[in-house]
């Protein structure tokens, strides 16, 4: 017998801030890039942060992350994994089903060390 206690809303900045923090503590990301590149971005059809687009729809979320890889790194394994890590941290954290997400590598960072 389930009890009706009212609704929990969570607030797309918070699958933004999972992304991000999950995003970058993947080895061999450099860091998320500063804007999200398209004009989505300047329409606000989707909700933006530094590096990360999401989108939902239907309580199925969408993810674009934007990043600089290190250099070294095998930079499809890196966007599997990506996608493994954050996958999994918004279906534990968030439980919501994720659709898609892409990983868009936008750079290879040529400062600091190898790997």
């Amino acid at each position: 017998m389930e009890e009706n206690l009212g609704k929990v809303t969570i607030a797309a900045n918070v699958l933004v801030t999972i992304v991000q923090k999950t995003a970058s503590s993947v080895p061999g990301v450099a860091r998320l890039v500063d804007r999200v590149p398209g004009v989505k971005r300047l329409l606000g059809l989707h909700t933006v942060g530094q590096g990360v687009e999401v989108h939902v729809v239907d309580n199925q979320v969408s993810v674009d992350v934007y990043l600089v890889a290190r250099r070294g790194v095998e930079l499809l394994q890196l966007g599997r994994q990506i996608q493994r890590e954050v996958s999994r941290a918004i279906l534990h954290i968030v439980g919501m089903d994720v659709r898609e997400v892409n990983v868009h590598i936008e750079d290879i960072a040529t400062d600091g060390p190898q790997g």
